[in-house]
């Protein structure tokens, strides 16, 4: 490929471990490697992105390690530390980034798709990880809102959704958090609902606002007392939320 960049476009690049992909099918999912694309971020500006993995399944994207993607993620691998547990395989980016940070012990993924678990079985990414990280990681066939721990978790990182918003987010999170306890909290598509239900409660989308909105949740999500974390939020809400309030609210823009 060439070297010559789109005027203006930066190549994109992350200091997070991200596998390398090749195309493969598994049952109704496929795995897509799109050369290049270019392609805006939760909330930082469009970059290039080359060799970008996407997983489809009946034609619909479910997860693509886009900046969207590694950006809305990486909020909670960057809090990662201890035992975590994740909710979801997919593409199985979140479990690898975990496992390659010092500060991580053991990463368990809990998925239930047959077929999810055999694509990663054919595609073998975690075997790209240094042996230290790859010992860490475990797969285990099960339920998100059945499975137990049998000891402590440190952060719970539930990504099981198709849509990045919907209206039941925070209850089921909640269903998945009183079996497992977690210590800290993130789940995908968490600050375009704290966001939506800051402006519901008629609250500031500031720091003191967004931290209000996360003790009402009655999780113990990451992001509290972050001076960036509500900025953050409110941007990526102002470019992705595209009207999906909740009923009887607003944007504030």
């Amino acid at each position: 490929m060439s070297e010559q960049l789109p005027p203006g476009i930066p190549r994109f690049a992350t200091d997070l471990f991200v596998p390398r992909y090749r195309a493969a099918r598994s049952g109704d999912w496929e795995l897509r490697v799109a050369e290049m694309a270019i392609s805006p971020g939760y909330w930082s500006d469009p970059v290039l992105v080359e060799q970008m993995a996407v997983l489809v399944r009946d034609g619909r994207s479910w997860m693509s390690l886009t900046p969207f993607e590694l950006e809305s993620q990486g909020l909670g691998v960057r809090a990662a530390a201890g035992h975590v547990l994740i909710f979801g395989l997919g593409l199985g980016w979140a479990a690898c980034a975990c496992a390659a940070l010092p500060a991580v012990s053991e990463v368990i993924v809990v998925e239930k798709d047959a077929d999810v678990l055999a694509l990663h079985r054919e595609l073998d990414i975690f075997a790209q990880l240094p042996s230290e990280a790859r010992a860490k990681l475990r797969v285990l066939e099960g339920d998100a809102f059945s499975y137990r721990p049998d000891r402590p978790v440190d952060l719970l990182l539930p990504d099981i959704w198709l849509p990045l918003v919907n209206d039941r987010r925070v209850e089921e999170v909640r269903a998945m958090q009183a079996n497992v306890g977690a210590r800290a909290v993130h789940f995908w598509g968490q600050e375009m609902e704290l966001i939506r239900h800051a402006v519901a409660a008629g609250r500031a989308l500031d720091t003191s606002g967004i931290d209000a909105t996360i003790a009402a949740t009655g999780l113990p999500l990451i992001g509290m007392g972050d001076p960036d974390y509500a900025a953050k939020a409110e941007t990526a809400a102002r470019r992705w939320l595209r009207g999906r309030w909740l009923p009887g609210s607003a944007p504030p823009w």
